[in-house]
């Protein structure tokens, strides 16, 4: 009989399971939750999914999480924080599911099994979304349920060829003792960049003064290029035609021109993500603009916005080609293997790998904080 994995976890807002591609296998996942069927199908095929429960979670209690876990996670719904959005906040519908989501972490803890770690992963717009309201109402939470509390922003492009800021709030039970090598005495400017300190700053004094500052090392090593996570050619490749290419050239400006010059002088292949602007001319006219990147693509995002069907600029060999970029391409910017299923259908296969979390990222988060925090020692009633 194998071993089983030292850590558990539970798992929100499921999607596809990339917090389990990213934990890795020190842990193992006891219950999972995802409303949307679809998800979940691919959930069951990447990870067999006996603990998977589709549904709703405002239908789950207490009951139905088996054991204590140490680690409680949540990627709710950012629909109502983003900044495209309806500006509801965590009164929306459904960024409020992070109420829901921390009703069964009480509901635990009343029962003594409250989880050691409670961590939640969204977008950067719950910083400043109600005028700062909605992140107080987030760091309260902790705090109320007898949590220290931090937070960070992870941009995914410091592992992945991938723009995706995200926060990150992480809060560690009363009476777990906290190793002072976790901590930071102020935030630093890797992990606490300045719409976070803002944020912070902006807080009641009380919450504030008990605000922690997780202290994280900086990655080993270097992202991937984008060229390397991106396929060189194949059948299955939807090439534009020459007339669709030199409209994307003729829509860049002098700037972004030159790069693509430049990386035709080059002699190697490069690969460049590109995004079309809306610009105003120096006459105050707008127009659309193409703008290329070689470094990075922008942020993955669901289908809904068409945001999602990123394209590409390939240089190679002198000629100029593009297209739009993979299903399995945008699997890979979330850092997942090649044997990761996906969907068969483009669209449900961006709206998938557009909806997790980064797999890199939660693996940093895994290896220096959530498992020191998983070991450490809890104080007893007496000591406390």
């Amino acid at each position: 009989m194998a071993e089983s994995s030292p850590f558990q976890a539970y798992e929100f807002f499921a999607g596809g399971g990339m917090l389990r591609a990213g934990l890795g296998d020190g842990w193992t996942c006891t219950f999972a939750n995802d409303i949307d069927p679809q998800k979940a199908a691919f959930y069951r095929a990447n990870w067999g999914g006996e603990e998977l429960a589709v549904g709703d979670i405002g239908a789950l209690t207490p009951a139905d999480l088996p054991g204590q876990a140490d680690l409680m996670w949540g990627s709710f719904p950012c629909q109502d924080l983003s900044l495209a959005g309806n500006g509801k906040g965590l009164g929306g519908a459904r960024s409020g599911m992070f109420h829901v989501f921390w009703d069964l972490a009480r509901g635990l803890a009343r029962e003594g099994r409250g989880p050691r770690i409670v961590a939640i992963e969204n977008v950067c717009g719950a910083l400043t979304s109600r005028g700062g309201r909605d992140f107080e109402i987030l760091c309260r939470t902790w705090d109320e349920a007898g949590y220290a509390v931090g937070a960070l922003v992870i941009n995914a492009d410091r592992f992945l060829p991938q723009s995706r800021p995200r926060l990150f709030v992480v809060g560690v039970r009363g009476d777990v003792e906290i190793d002072p090598g976790l901590l930071a005495s102020g935030p630093e400017a890797a992990f606490h960049p300045a719409n976070l300190r803002r944020a912070v700053e902006r807080l009641p004094d009380d919450l504030r003064r008990r605000m922690l500052w997780w202290r994280l090392p900086e990655p080993e090593a270097e992202p991937a290029g984008l060229a390397a996570l991106t396929e060189t050619d194949g059948p299955d490749l939807e090439w534009h035609n020459q007339a669709q290419t030199a409209r994307l050239l003729e829509l860049m400006s002098p700037v972004n021109r030159a790069k693509v010059e430049a990386a035709r002088a080059s002699g190697t292949r490069q690969v460049g993500a590109l995004f079309r602007r809306t610009r105003t001319d120096a006459e105050g006219r707008k127009m659309q603009r193409a703008e290329v990147r070689f470094d990075r693509a922008g942020c993955l995002r669901t289908p809904g916005g068409g945001s999602s069907r990123q394209t590409l600029v390939v240089v190679e060999h002198g000629r100029v080609r593009s297209r739009l970029m993979t299903a399995r391409e945008t699997a890979r910017l979330m850092g997942l293997s090649d044997a990761y299923r996906l969907p068969g259908s483009y669209s449900a296969a961006c709206k998938l790998t557009g909806d997790g979390v980064a797999a890199p990222v939660v693996r940093h988060l895994a290896r220096w904080l959530f498992e020191p925090l998983a070991k450490a020692p809890v104080r007893t009633a007496a000591a406390a």
